[in-house]
This record gives structure tokens, sequence and C-alpha cells, in this order.
């Protein structure tokens, strides 16, 4: 690419991890599997719908601890196996969700030329996990224990702010890249960041396990994965 590209006038690319470079369905749902929690006949997008719908009626401990709150939501409305040590199962599985099977190296690639910034509403915990999984590629993060707060909460995007304007970065040379188009692509916009959407359910339908909007917002980039952002912005 030549030294036209658009990417390059950015510094910072800041990510939300849980969705865009964590699998957390494909994590949560492997679980609930192996662990014989979820009965066989009740279906993957059941489950997520079933989650999903949790989520979005609220939670009463930071995430990803509220799993353990979600789980008996799940026992009662897709038939999960009753058990408390089923449920902290549920929690602590998030140690072992897996990359996007292109998290890894796109992160990799975009490292050599971007500072990379997490922005997660998950515990410090959960994120030292993601960050090995995904090779330890940010230069600084920020988790809901530091915001005190939740995106889509105009506070965090903040917070994170702040931290990153220390090094001398404006909002400009920021490119937000995120899945959720609730927790992150809807409000950065408004908040006048660049965006860029990573659009990992593309073809399959739905919101899955995340919130739903009524109306997508269009981000400034578009893409299906994100080894496509890597190669267009090397």
């Amino acid at each position: 690419m030549s030294q036209t590209n658009p990417f390059h006038a950015f510094r910072v690319m800041t990510f939300d991890v849980v969705g865009t470079l964590i699998d957390f369905e494909g994590g949560m749902l492997a679980y609930l599997r192996q662990s014989g929690a979820a009965p066989s006949d009740v279906s993957d997008e059941a489950i997520l719908d079933a989650y999903r719908a949790s989520r979005t009626a609220g939670k009463t401990l930071k995430y990803p601890d509220d799993l353990e709150r979600a789980y008996f939501d799940l026992v009662r409305d897709v038939r999960l196996k009753d058990s408390a040590s089923l449920a902290r199962g549920f929690r602590d599985s998030a140690e072992f969700w897996p990359a996007f099977p292109d998290s890894f190296e796109a992160l990799k690639r975009l490292s050599a030329r971007y500072r990379l910034v997490a922005m997660t509403n998950a515990q410090r915990w959960a994120l030292d996990h993601f960050a090995r999984t995904l090779g330890n590629p940010f230069w600084d993060s920020v988790t809901v224990d530091d915001a005190l707060c939740e995106k889509p909460d105009p506070n965090f995007f903040g917070f994170a702010r702040g931290r990153i304007s220390r090094s001398g970065i404006v909002r400009e040379e920021i490119l937000h890249v995120a899945q959720s188009q609730y927790h992150d692509i809807g409000i950065a916009k408004k908040l006048g960041y660049t965006t860029c959407w990573i659009e990992r359910r593309k073809g399959l339908g739905g919101f899955g396990g995340t919130i739903a909007v009524e109306q997508l917002t269009t981000p400034d980039y578009h893409f299906s994965t994100l080894a496509e952002l890597a190669e267009k912005a090397a």
C-alpha cells in the first residue's frame, strides 16, 4: 500500500475484546456442551438467544463474574442443568475461550505499525487470560475495573482517551475497532471516533450472544474479519 493509505493517519487502534478478538460464543457453547450442562435437543442459537435476553435484562456482577447469574436464567429458559458448580464453571470457562482464527496473526501484524489498546467490559482477571491467548499484543488496556463503568457508557471512552492522550495522541489519531454495535460502534460514532465494524456474524443472521440494536450504525470501515483490516491497514 502507498503512503496515501487512509489507515496510516491513525497512531492507535482501540479494540473491543470479547466478541471481536475472543470468540466468547464458541467458548461458552463449548463449555456448556462438554460439561453436559446443555440438553442435546436445545440448539446453539436457542442458548445464545436466551443468553442475550439474560444480558439485556441486566446484571448484578461485573463481567464475566455475572455469568453465574446468567447461567441460572438459562436453567429456566433452555433447561440447563440446575447446578451451582456448573454455574461457577460457566464463569471460569472464560479462561479458555478461544481467539477467532485470524485474531493472533492480525494483531501481530497491526502491532508492527500501530499502538493497540484493549477496551473491554471484562474484568482484569479475564483480560489477562484473553491477552495471553492473543499473544499479549496490547500497548495499553482498560477494563471495567479501571473505568468503573461499562461501554456503551461514554465515561468508559473518556477514561480510555485520557490514558491515551498522555502520549500526545488525539482522538483523530484513534481508530476504534469492534464487533458490537450496541456496546461500541454506535456510541463511538456519536463521540466522534472513527470506527471499524468487524461483523463477526456476517451471514449468520441475528445478534447471537450480543445485545441487539434497533438500527445499525454505519461505521467508517466495515469488514467481516480482522484479517481484512490488517491487510488494508498494513
